[in-house]
């Protein structure tokens, strides 16, 4: 894997020839498994590592919760199930999922916004957390509670006035269709007393992807803060305060990993505050990209192998259908690459090309102008950092080629 920057060299490993292992076993064996390409494989090796060192970092009494939305693959979600405390959905159907992987209701929590009724009916059944995302949320959780004769047990989704700075993704602060406006809180947390609402805590979602120790540890003191001011208008103690996550992998060259170390420390800081002035409030970490991302491949064959004008194109018999992320069509302003390899080919002649899928459009570009070895018709073209927003955060029925596979190896 020569050709991969030592910023952003993956967590895959690979023989002296360049042959890649995924969960041990040689990718090459892996496509006879899969019996197709192109496919997904995810380590579970890779996974449980990162899980421990996780582990090793919080504080003691800290909840660790897998956001289901990075990679509902069915598989990996019952082995989430067993290695973190708790799963984050944001759907009914990632709630079915996450109930039949074998996750404890008590520990599922449900957000995201626009929920329709019958998805708070299901959530309620099902006695799990709600995030509530607004009023109307509110509204028809008391009627629901009227009907079915149990009392939700609600957290508010506060979109407060700050952001994650350096973030990927900014979840909050502005107007945002997160959450309710900080401002707004005490009102709803009087609606909650007034509905007879079971109220157990705040969620503060600030942003995702982000590779600044300094910004999460920034974002985290806030949300306390804020969560302690809000905390005083609550029907009832706080028992749940989700910090949200943010933690981001590297991606692309000048990327470094996030240091863990500087945001344990702080979460230590702000969990001791937190037994003196809510004492009854258990602190969760929710993280998605962070425990799965860099535990996954992506696996196409080159079919053809093209020159135009000088450029030299791989053709592989699966693009942006089944990895929007690497395209650069799933939220990059700049297009970059990810990390990327030719499998078995550590050494000899290397060229600079670009790698593109099967689809009839201009957009479905995987890799452009990219140093690799000279690859040839048959060859397994690899994109590392998959393992989050893949398959499932693709649109895998466009133009009608067939979906992919996927692998928990």
């Amino acid at each position: 894997m020569s050709d991969i920057p030592v910023h952003s060299k993956p967590l895959v490993e690979s023989t002296a020839t360049g042959e890649l292992l995924i969960g041990g076993q040689r990718l090459t064996r892996l496509v006879e498994r899969a019996g197709r390409t192109p496919f997904y494989a995810y380590d579970r090796r890779l996974i449980r590592s990162r899980v421990a060192e996780l582990r090793e970092t919080l504080p003691a009494g800290t909840k660790l919760h897998y956001a289901m939305k990075a990679n509902p693959f069915v598989p990996l979600v019952c082995f989430m199930s067993q290695l973190v405390d708790g799963i984050d959905v944001a759907s009914a159907g990632e709630l079915n999922v996450a109930l039949n992987a074998g996750a404890d209701p008590a520990e599922v929590s449900f957000a995201g916004p626009g929920k329709s009724e019958a998805e708070l009916s299901q959530a309620v059944a099902s006695g799990v957390l709600i995030n509530v995302e607004s009023q109307r949320e509110l509204r028809l959780l008391a009627s629901v509670a009227d009907r079915l004769g149990i009392a939700p047990r609600v957290a508010l989704r506060v979109n407060p006035g700050f952001e994650l700075k350096g973030s990927g993704m900014k979840m909050g602060g502005g107007p945002k269709q997160f959450g309710i406006d900080e401002e707004d809180i005490p009102e709803a947390l009087a609606d909650i007393r007034a509905l007879g609402l079971a109220f157990e805590g705040f969620h503060l979602f600030a942003g995702s992807q982000n590779l600044r120790a300094d910004a999460v540890c920034e974002a985290q003191r806030q949300a306390f803060a804020l969560a302690r001011r809000l905390a005083v208008h609550a029907p009832a103690p706080v028992r749940v305060l989700n910090l949200g996550g943010g933690f981001g992998i590297p991606y692309f060259p000048g990327e470094r990993p996030l240091a863990l170390g500087p945001i344990g420390e702080n979460l230590t800081q702000i969990r001791e505050q937190c037994l003196r002035e809510m004492p009854e409030a258990i602190m969760v970490v929710e993280l998605g990209r962070y425990l799965v991302g860099e535990a996954g491949v992506y696996v196409a064959r080159v079919v053809d192998r093209k020159v135009s004008r000088d450029q030299i194109f791989l053709i592989t018999d699966g693009g942006l259908n089944h990895h929007l992320s690497a395209s650069g069509n799933f939220g990059q302003v700049i297009r970059k690459n990810f990390p990327v390899a030719i499998n078995g080919k550590a050494s000899g002649q290397r060229e600079t090309v670009s790698v593109v899928g099967p689809l009839c459009t201009p957009l479905d570009l995987l890799a452009d102008r990219v140093e690799l070895p000279a690859a040839d018709i048959g060859d397994l073209f690899v994109v590392f950092q998959s393992g989050a927003y893949g398959a499932s955060a693709s649109p895998q029925a466009f133009l009608g080629h067939p979906p992919c596979a996927e692998l928990l190896v």
